[in-house]
């Protein structure tokens, strides 16, 4: 894969959302949108223009994301899950991981895995 530029969020609090846009932007990446939902997430997807995405495991409302992770993976796009510990679906047990809390390291490391 060639380096991942434009980078989706999935991220349901609005200041963790900002904290990566930051740390995309100082990394010299593009945001290539913010989701807070699973329907909002997977119709970004859709939309395509999406290189890597850093996928929240955990919603609000206890909604996981799973269904963003395999729509990601059905279109061959590679993401982070970024988890405060939650227990990883098995179909998505090789993908790299970004513990939370975040730190811009933290966030490169995880970007250049993919």
């Amino acid at each position: 894969m060639t380096e991942a530029k434009r980078i989706l969020i999935v991220e349901d609090e609005p200041l963790i959302a900002m904290m990566l846009e930051d740390f995309l932007d100082a990394l010299g990446k593009e945001v290539a949108g913010t989701a807070e939902t699973v329907a909002s997430a997977l119709d970004r997807v859709a939309a395509g223009g999406i290189d890597a995405a850093i996928l929240d495991v955990n919603l609000r409302g206890g909604e996981k994301s799973w269904p963003v992770a395999d729509a990601l993976a059905a279109a061959d796009i590679p993401f982070v899950l970024a988890t405060g510990g939650d227990t990883v679906a098995p179909d998505h047990s090789s993908r790299p991981v970004l513990a939370k809390p975040f730190t811009m390291d933290g966030v490169e490391r995880a970007l250049s895995s993919l």
